[in-house]
């Protein structure tokens, strides 16, 4: 059996470090808004080549208090994707906006442009592309396409931890880049956690408010907030983690490589494809087949684990009806949605798993007709 992922070998390789620093938050009785929180914010936000960065309890939050931040709210539209987790709609809705979804590029399986164009209003506020799967957005043209009418622009960098584009780091680009760290992200906690980027100082005051209830000091609170504080532990644990992320994204890269190198000509599978500029993380290294579900229970009888990201567009869920959108609306979305499959990778997968996995792809894909979805 292979699993689809396991966070054991990296815990592993970092036992003794990540041991040190909870003993170290222990040690010193003090579990929230503390150094630690603190010691990792400068960490970050210097990756990232930013002044700010603000920990916060999730992703989730993070999206609804960068957009909360830049005063949107009841009203403002924000034009997003449908082909993500529904996290990133649920954070807008969250921050008392409406969601506006559109379709995504096929190739790279994120924010196309174009549609994105077409779906301003004089209600738009913001864009939140999302670097799905690792892969960053087509940044160039939403950027050029925010400033031409006045928008803000939020990344999704939910598993784009390290991700470039342009040269630039993923959550840069945007006025606010929002992250999360649950465990299976490249630079995950053992826990909930997340933070929000920002090159302004006025936005990261606004938002260290946001996170702790409105407060700008004991009991003195400037507007309404919430409880939404990356704790202590999570932060001394990602601060071990973060000085290993580049060496684990570069490990990340090698197994999607030879993913491609082992899948190449394969009728009937897709493999990701990379758009000029961008340098990828492969969070999830997810390929396409016209009879997925078929390839799917092939492969679990040969003991290989696999998931789909995501196997029912945010629009289609039944809890979103309410936003108006039929079947066929986001028609690349929704064939994304029929064909994708994510396979085994992760930090500790071993080459000979790689190439059980990419055998076992091989055999099961040549047995199966390789139909539309």
């Amino acid at each position: 059996m292979i699993p689809f992922n396991d966070l054991k070998p990296l815990h592993g390789m970092l036992a003794d470090e990540l041991a040190a620093a909870a003993k170290r938050v222990l040690d010193s009785g003090w579990y929230i808004l503390g150094p630690e929180l603190e010691a990792f914010e400068q960490a970050f936000a210097a990756y990232h080549g930013v002044a700010h960065a603000v920990g916060v309890a999730n992703g989730t939050d993070a999206i609804e208090l960068a957009l909360r931040a830049l005063g949107i709210g009841e009203g403002d539209e924000v034009i997003t994707v449908a082909h993500t987790a529904v996290a990133t709609v649920c954070a807008v809705e969250r921050a008392g906006a409406k969601p506006v979804l559109v379709d995504v590029d096929e190739a790279t399986s994120t924010m196309d442009p174009a549609a994105a164009e077409a779906a301003v209003t004089s209600r738009t506020r913001a864009i939140l592309p999302v670097h799905l799967y690792g892969h960053p957005a087509d940044m160039t043209a939403l950027a050029s396409l925010a400033e031409r009418h006045g928008l803000a622009l939020v990344e999704d960098c939910a598993q784009s931890h390290g991700a470039r584009v342009g040269g630039r780091i993923a959550g840069t680009i945007g006025h606010l880049g929002a992250f999360s760290f649950y465990p299976t992200k490249n630079l995950g906690a053992y826990g909930d956690g997340g933070a929000v980027i920002t090159k302004d100082a006025g936005l990261a005051e606004r938002l260290r408010r946001l996170r702790n209830y409105g407060q700008t000091d004991r009991y003195h609170h400037a507007e309404r907030g919430q409880n939404s504080r990356l704790d202590e532990m999570q932060a001394a644990i990602l601060r071990v983690k973060l000085a290993h992320l580049d060496g684990h994204n570069a490990i990340r890269r090698e197994l999607a490589g030879e993913y491609s190198r082992r899948l190449a000509g394969l009728t009937g599978i897709i493999t990701p494809a990379c758009r000029p500029g961008a340098e990828p993380v492969f969070h999830l290294y997810v390929v396409r087949h016209g009879q997925r579900d078929e390839l799917m229970g092939a492969l679990r009888e040969r003991g290989i684990g696999t998931l789909v990201h995501y196997p029912i567009p945010a629009h289609l869920q039944e809890g979103y009806r309410d936003l108006g959108y039929a079947p066929g609306a986001l028609p690349v979305t929704e064939r994304l949605a029929r064909e994708i499959l994510s396979l085994p990778l992760y930090v500790g997968l071993t080459p000979e798993a790689l190439a059980s996995v990419a055998d076992a792809v091989r055999d099961c894909a040549r047995l199966l007709p390789s139909l539309p979805s």
